[in-house]
Order: structure tokens, then sequence, then C-alpha cells
């Protein structure tokens, strides 16, 4: 258990720190590890607590756009994360939508190559 939350704590920090070199409009105010960790953490909290209740309160949007709407969801999330997260800026919605696939990408690619190790 402690280990599945270290390793999605450096999958979220990693992919925020790819993201900040793709996406314009994206970025750090400070490039540290110990920034990237707690927006790694962060993002971590907002995905375990908030995401659920928006995406059991938006089924009928899910179910409507075939899943698209989780897009949506997803570019809240990092909304969220910008707010509580001082050094991280996301200067529009195209940045959080690029920002939002490309995080995306590198959790699937990290942590689907992270749970075939086991």
């Amino acid at each position: 258990m402690l280990t599945k939350l270290i390793i999605q704590i450096l999958t979220n920090a990693v992919a925020i720190y790819i993201a900040t070199k793709l996406v314009n409009g994206f970025s750090l105010k400070e490039d540290s590890f110990k920034v990237l960790l707690t927006a790694g953490f962060i993002f971590g909290l907002i995905n375990f607590f908030i995401k659920p209740v928006l995406k059991l309160i938006s089924i009928p949007l899910i179910f409507f756009t075939l899943g698209l709407f989780t897009i949506v969801i997803n570019i809240v999330m990092l909304l969220l994360l910008d707010y509580f997260v001082p050094e991280l800026i996301i200067s529009g919605i195209g940045a959080a939508f690029w920002g939002t696939i490309v995080i995306s990408a590198v959790n699937f690619f990290v942590g689907g190559t992270a749970k075939s190790s086991k």
C-alpha cells in the first residue's frame, strides 16, 4: 500500500515535470525536486478525494459524451493543483488541456509499467 502511494507520487511528479517541458504555458516558478514531489503528492490527494466525487456527480455527462467528459474533469483537477501549488503556473485552458494529455499519458505508461513489474 505504501509502495503504491510512493510510486503514484513519483509518477505524478515525473508527469508534471515532463508537462512543464513539453507544454507551452505550463511551467514551474522554481524547478526543484521538492516542488515536484509536493505537486505530485497534492495531485495524488486531489485525484483520490475529489475526482471520484466529480465523476459520480457527472455520470450522465460522461455517459452522454462517451467518456470524453472525463477530460474536462481531469482539466479541473489540474486547475485545482494550480490553485494549491503556487509554484505551478498554468496559463489558460489550452495549457491545462495539453498538460492533462501529457500527464495522463505519462501516468498510463509509467503506472502501467510499475503495475506489470510486480
